[in-house]
C-alpha cells in the first residue's frame, strides 16, 4: 500500500510538472509566408501623425504635431480627441514625442515632448495624469526644458524608456542644412544666423542638441543623471545628460530590452554627389550603441566618410576632419575641443543605389529604427510573431515606405538583413510598436508631407500560424459627391490565403446603417454626411479581418478644365501659347473667372523634389524655393522667430503695388529696422527669378488673388527653352466653398510643358531595363526582349518624328511606341537599329541618331517605350537608348 502510495505521489509531481505542455514554433527557424500575417487597418486620416503607444488592454494613444492627443479604443473601434496642447507647430516642432511610464498601470503618467505656444526658444518634456481616457493638463510636471533656435528644423522628438526606468530623448541638431549647399553646416561667419552651424549643437559637448539624452525623471519633477552616460557628472564643458552625441535628427529609436543597446536611425544630409574639398554625399544611418560614444556629425557621416573644415568667407577648404580625434574649433562651441572618437554607423545608404546595402532601393530616404523583437518577452497569444523574427532589429524608412529585419552578429556587428512583408504596402511608417500579445501596431503618416493625409493610418499586424485570416481589400468608384450620392464598391483582391478556404463578406454603410452580404454592392446615400463603410471577411473557421473607407456625402468636387492650344506636353522653341482655363462647381453655381488661380512656373533642370528635402509634394513653387534656402530657419508662416513671419509680412504690403520689386531687392541685400534690430543677411546667390516666386508666395498668404498675376485666359509667353531640363508648369485651381457640413474641396489640373529631348533616364517607369550611370554619363539599358520605359502624360498631337540617341552594341531590335500600356495599341515604330544604323556621315564611336515617322494622332496619356527583339541580350551586350526627341 505504501509503494503504491508512493507511485502515485511520484506520478502526481510528474504530471504537476508536465501540466503546461511545452509550445512548439514551427516557424521558430523557416521563414513564414507573408499571407500569415494580416494587416488590419484601425484608424485614419490623422493630421501629421507622430507618436503611438499601445496600452495593456488593446487601446492606443496617437500624437499628432499639431498638439492633440487621440485615443483609439479597441473594443469600440472608436477614435477620439482626449486632450490638446498649445504649441508652437512651425517647420517640425510640435508635439513630438511620447511614452508611457512603466508603471503606467498604476500611476497613469505620460511624458510628451512639445514645443510650448508661449515659450520663445525651448521645447519641453513634461509628465502629465492621463486619467479616464482623458489628459489632465492642471497635472502637468516639468521635467527637462531644451533650449532651441526657434523654428528652425531637426528637432527630432522620439521618446522611449528602457526596462530600467530611464527615459531617452533624441534631439536634432536644429541647424539648416540649405546654407551649406546640403553638406555638413559649419557656417562660423558671425554675421549669419547661429543655426548654419552645428558645430554650437551637435559637435558641442555642452549642448543638449544633436544628442540622445539618457535622464531618470523624478516624482516631484526634474530629473537625476544615471550613471553610465557619455561624461560623467561634473566634467567641464559637457552635459551629463548626453548618452550618445553627434546626431543630425536621431528621429525614432528604441532601447533592446534584454541588453540595454540603443538603436535609431539618423536622418541624413541631402547631398547627392561626394566633392572634393567639401566633403562625402549624404547617406542615412541605422545605428547601435552598446555603450556611450560620439558618432559623427558634423564631422563625418556614414561609415565615418570625413567632410572638410570649409571657410564660408573665403571659399577656401583648409583641411580633413580626422575621425580619430575630431576637433571642434568654432567660435560657437562652448564646449570640449577635442572630441571623443567618432564611431561609424551599422547601415548607410544614400540617395543612389548604395554599393553596401543595396537591398534598401533607392530615392528619398528617411532612416528609422524600431525595436530588437523577443518572442518570450509577450504572451503566448495566437498572433505573436514567430521565433524566426527573435533576436531582430526591425527598422523601417519613411520615404521608401518599406520594412527590413536586421540580424546582427554576437558583437552586435551588421550580419544580415531582409524585407519584411514585401508585398505589403506602407504609407510613411512613421512608428511602430509590439503589444503585449506579440502583434505590430504600425503609425502611417500617409503620402503628402504637412498634410491631413486621408491615407494616413493605424494598422495593427497579426501572424497566423495555423488558419490565417483573410486579405481584405475595399474599393470604390468615387468617395465624395452630393446627395444623393450612389457609390459601386469592390471587394476585388480579397482572399483567403489557405487553399479552398471560401469568405463571405459583410458590408456596413455607416454606423447603425444598412448592410450588404453581396461581394460587390452599391449603395445609395441620401442625406449628406461622412460615412465610415466597413468590409469585414470572414472565412470558413470563423477567422475575419476588415477595412473601411469614408464616403463624404453632401459636396460635389469642382471640375477644372485647362484649354491650352497646341501640343499639352512639349514646348517647340519661343513661341506664343493661347490659352483659357474654367472651372464647374454643382453647388457653388456659375463661378467667375477671377476665382480660378491660374500659375505658370518654369523650373530649371535639376529641379528634384525628393533630393531637396524628405517629401514629395511640391504645395508651391514659392515655398518649396523657401524650404531649399533656409529661410523659414529666421521666418515662420505665422510665428515670429529671428526676422517677420511671413503672414505679417504679406499683410504689410498686401495693398502697395511696388512689393514684389521692394521684398525682392529685401530678400537679396537684406536688411534691418522695418521689423526690429535685427539684421536680416542678403542672399545675392540666389537667382532673382527664384527670389521672386519666393516673394510670390508670401504675397499670395494675405490675398491669394494678388500674385496670380495671369488672368483665365490669354496668351503665355515661351521664353526659357534652352535648358534640356527645363519645364513649365501649369496649374489651375479652384477651391469650392464646401456644401451640407462638408468642407470645401480643392480641384487641380495640371500640364507639364518640358523640352523635346527627353532622357531615357528620367522615365516614370520601366521593366526589363536599367538605369545606368557610369562616369556620370545617364542612360538606360534594356536587358531583354519586352522591356519597356513608361513616359506619363505625353500628348503626340503635332508630333510626327521621333529621334533616338543610342548605342546598339551588338543587339539587333526595334523600338515601339505603344498607347497606354506595353501591349497597348501600336502608334509607331523604328526600323530595325543595330551598329550597322549609324549614319554613314558623322561619328563613328558613341553615341549616335536615329529617327523614325509617327503617323497623326491625338493620343495623350501613357507612353510606352517597348524594346522588341528575336536575338539575345546579355548584361555584357545590352541595347542602350540615352534620349528621345519629339519633333513636328
Amino acid at each position: 500500500m505504501r509503494n503504491f502510495l508512493l507511485l502515485f505521489a511520484v506520478c502526481c509531481v510528474s504530471s504537476v510538472l508536465s501540466c503546461t505542455p511545452k509550445v512548439e514554433d514551427p516557424f521558430a527557424t523557416v521563414k513564414p509566408d507573408e499571407s500569415r500575417f494580416t494587416k488590419i487597418p484601425l484608424a485614419g486620416n490623422f493630421n501629421e501623425p507622430m507618436e503611438i503607444e499601445v496600452l495593456e488592454n488593446g487601446d492606443v494613444l496617437i500624437i499628432e504635431r499639431h498638439g492633440l492627443l487621440k485615443l483609439y479604443q479597441a473594443e469600440t473601434g472608436e477614435t477620439s480627441v482626449v486632450g490638446e496642447l498649445e504649441v508652437f507647430p512651425e517647420r517640425e516642432d510640435g508635439l513630438m514625442g511620447m511614452a508611457k511610464d512603466p508603471d503606467f498601470g498604476k500611476n497613469n503618467w505620460l511624458y510628451l515632448y512639445y514645443a510650448p505656444a508661449n515659450e520663445a526658444a525651448l521645447n519641453r518634456v513634461s509628465r502629465f495624469d492621463f486619467v479616464d481616457n482623458k489628459l489632465d493638463l492642471a497635472s502637468e510636471v516639468k521635467i527637462l526644458d531644451v533650449d532651441i533656435f526657434r523654428g528652425c528644423c531637426h528637432s527630432g522628438g522620439g521618446l522611449e524608456f528602457d526596462s530600467e526606468g530611464n527615459l531617452y530623448l533624441g534631439i536634432g541638431d536644429d541647424s539648416t542644412p540649405f546654407e551649406s549647399s546640403n553638406f555638413n553646416p559649419i557656417d562660423e561667419r558671425p554675421d549669419q544666423p547661429k543655426n548654419v552651424d552645428a558645430q554650437r549643437s551637435s559637435g558641442n559637448t555642452n549642448d543638449l542638441r544633436g544628442a540622445i539624452l539618457r535622464i531618470k525623471p523624478n516624482p516631484e519633477g526634474g530629473y537625476s543623471i544615471p550613471e553610465g552616460n557619455l561624461f560623467p557628472e561634473g566634467t567641464p564643458k559637457t552635459r551629463p545628460e548626453i548618452y550618445v552625441k553627434g546626431n543630425r535628427n536621431p528621429f525614432r529609436f528604441s532601447i533592446d530590452s534584454r541588453n540595454g543597446n540603443l538603436f535609431w536611425g539618423e536622418v541624413g544630409p541631402d547631398g547627392s554627389e561626394d566633392k572634393e574639398g567639401r566633403g562625402p554625399r549624404g547617406y542615412d544611418e541605422i545605428n547601435v550603441a552598446t555603450e556611450p560614444g560620439y558618432y559623427g556629425w558634423p564631422y563625418f557621416v556614414g561609415n565615418n566618410a570625413a567632410y572638410w573644415k570649409y571657410d564660408f568667407a573665403t571659399g577656401e577648404s583648409l583641411y580633413q576632419f580626422d575621425p580619430k580625434a575630431p576637433k571642434n574649433t568654432s567660435p560657437n562651441n562652448t564646449g570640449m575641443e577635442i572630441l571623443p572618437e567618432a564611431k561609424p554607423a551599422l547601415i548607410y545608404y544614400p540617395y543612389a543605389e548604395s554599393e553596401d546595402f543595396p537591398m534598401v532601393g533607392e530615392g528619398g530616404r528617411n532612416a528609422m529604427a524600431g525595436q530588437v523583437y523577443y518572442r518570450e518577452d509577450y504572451e503566448a497569444s495566437e498572433v505573436r510573431f514567430p521565433g524566426y523574427y527573435n533576436e531582430k532589429l526591425f527598422i523601417y524608412d519613411w520615404m521608401r515606405n518599406w520594412i527590413f529585419t536586421v540580424s546582427l552578429t554576437e558583437n552586435f556587428e551588421y550580419d544580415t538583413m531582409e524585407r519584411f512583408m514585401p508585398e505589403t504596402h506602407f504609407e510613411k511608417p512613421m512608428d511602430m510598436q509590439f503589444a503585449k500579445d506579440g502583434s505590430l501596431y504600425v503609425l502611417e503618416y500617409g503620402t503628402f508631407w504637412r498634410a491631413n493625409n486621408d491615407d494616413s493610418g493605424l494598422y495593427r499586424i497579426v501572424f497566423s500560424e495555423g488558419n490565417r485570416k483573410p486579405t481584405v481589400k475595399i474599393s470604390a468608384d468615387q468617395t465624395q459627391g452630393a446627395a444623393p450620392l450612389r457609390v459601386a464598391f469592390s471587394s476585388e483582391g480579397t482572399a483567403d490565403p489557405d487553399e479552398g478556404d471560401e469568405v463571405s463578406f459583410h458590408w456596413s454603410f455607416g454606423k447603425n446603417g444598412p448592410t450588404s452580404s453581396e461581394p460587390n454592392p452599391s449603395h445609395s446615400f441620401e442625406a449628406p454626411g461622412i460615412y465610415k463603410v466597413t468590409l469585414t471577411a470572414t472565412d470558413q473557421s470563423g477567422e475575419s479581418a476588415q477595412s473601411f473607407l469614408e464616403v463624404k456625402v453632401g459636396n460635389e468636387a469642382p471640375e477644372v478644365s485647362i484649354d491650352w492650344e497646341g501640343n499639352r506636353s512639349f514646348y517647340f522653341g519661343q513661341e506664343a501659347i493661347n490659352y483659357q482655363v474654367s472651372a464647374t462647381d454643382k453647388e457653388d453655381g456659375e463661378i467667375a473667372p477671377s476665382q480660378i488661380d491660374l500659375t505658370i512656373d518654369y523650373l530649371e533642370g535639376g529641379y528634384d523634389i525628393i533630393e531637396m528635402g524628405h517629401q514629395e509634394e511640391v504645395l508651391s513653387i514659392g515655398e518649396t524655393y523657401i524650404n531649399e534656402a533656409g529661410c523659414k530657419a529666421c521666418h515662420g508662416i505665422s510665428n515670429e522667430s529671428v526676422g517677420p513671419d511671413y503672414t505679417s509680412v504679406s499683410e504689410k504690403y498686401k495693398n502697395d503695388p511696388n512689393a514684389k520689386t521692394y521684398l525682392i531687392d529685401k530678400v537679396r541685400n537684406g536688411g534691418a529696422g522695418v521689423w526690429g534690430e535685427q539684421i536680416m543677411p542678403g542672399h545675392t546667390h540666389l537667382d532673382e527669378n527664384k527670389v521672386a516666386q519666393m516673394v510670390d508666395f508670401i504675397l499670395g498668404i494675405a490675398n491669394p488673388n494678388a500674385v496670380s498675376g495671369l488672368p483665365a485666359s490669354g496668351t503665355y509667353e515661351i521664353e526659357n527653352t534652352e535648358d534640356p531640363e527645363g519645364f513649365y508648369l501649369i496649374q489651375a485651381s479652384y477651391t469650392d466653398q464646401g456644401a451640407n457640413g462638408i468642407p470645401a474641396i480643392k480641384t487641380t489640373e495640371q500640364l507639364k510643358l518640358r523640352n523635346t529631348i527627353v532622357a531615357a533616364y528620367s522615365a516614370d517607369g520601366l521593366q526589363g531595363a536599367a538605369r545606368a550611370n557610369p562616369e556620370d554619363e545617364y542612360y538606360v539599358q534594356f536587358t531583354e526582349s519586352g522591356s519597356w520605359l513608361l513616359f506619363s502624360a505625353v500628348d503626340l498631337s503635332e508630333i510626327n518624328q521621333i529621334t533616338l540617341s543610342i548605342m546598339p552594341g551588338n543587339t539587333v531590335g526595334k523600338v515601339q511606341v505603344r498607347a497606354g500600356s506595353p501591349d497597348g495599341e501600336l502608334l509607331a515604330e523604328s526600323d530595325i537599329l543595330t551598329k550597322d544604323s549609324r549614319p554613314s556621315s558623322g561619328p563613328q564611336v558613341g553615341w549616335f541618331e536615329v529617327p523614325f515617322a509617327v503617323p497623326s494622332s491625338d493620343y495623350y496619356g501613357d507612353l510606352y517605350l517597348v524594346y522588341v527583339t528575336e536575338e539575345p541580350i546579355t548584361i555584357w551586350n545590352t541595347f542602350n537608348l540615352k534620349a528621345i526627341q519629339f519633333l513636328k
